[in-house]
């Protein structure tokens, strides 16, 4: 009878490369598309601070990997063969600030794509779908392995590049005079057409 040999506590710790990945390091980078930028500033609402963003984002994920099997029946059985592959949304968090810049500028994008008054808005994909990359961060900042770091020096394990993005849903925000001692959050979700992982550094 085959056996599994007994594991130490330092034969796992010395598997533990880095001492594992931290879901509180990453950063998240959002491109708005051109057009909406555009209008952003032709509308004096203030342009989206992308820098700010990345310190603003309280919450992202790494994508889910997705591909949808076909049943085909047979005899009592089920043939499983590959499907398609399939995107879900992605949602982010965002800490508000006073000056609601953030939310406001992804209102005003979800405004330019449909109008709140009436059904106009823009109707050519390529002028209302963006793209975002969200960086998984290491504890150090030397390079290790190779990995690639950012101007701050910052390790990045990994990173993905989220392509034509456009958001669908800005949460509400809940006001209470129960509420003490917290800062204002909202989310964001949106639809991705397709992601990939990207070289880190790339």
């Amino acid at each position: 009878m085959a056996t599994i040999p007994t594991r130490s506590i330092s034969e796992f710790k010395s598997k533990l490369i880095g001492g594992g990945a931290r879901s509180n390091l990453f950063e998240v980078d959002v491109t708005f598309p051109t057009a909406i930028t555009l209008n952003l500033q032709g509308e004096g609402t203030t342009a989206f601070n992308s820098d700010n963003f990345r310190f603003l984002c309280k919450s992202a994920a790494l994508p889910a990997s997705n591909i949808a099997p076909i049943e085909i029946p047979f005899r009592g059985r089920v043939l499983k063969v590959a499907g398609d592959r399939t995107f879900d949304t992605w949602a982010v968090t965002v800490i508000n600030d006073e000056n609601f810049s953030h939310r406001r500028a992804f209102e005003a994008w979800m405004q330019n794509i449909a109008q709140y008054a009436d059904h106009s808005g823009k109707t050519n994909p390529s002028d209302y779908m963006g793209n975002a990359t969200v960086y998984q961060l290491g504890r150090s900042g030397s390079k290790v392995q190779g990995a690639a770091t950012t101007s701050d020096n910052a390790k990045i394990l990994a990173q993905y590049r989220f392509v034509d993005i456009f958001p669908t849903t800005v949460s509400d925000i809940a006001l209470s005079y129960d509420t003490a001692d917290s800062i204002e959050e909202f989310t964001v979700d949106f639809q991705v057409q397709y992601y990939y992982p990207e070289k880190a550094g790339a």
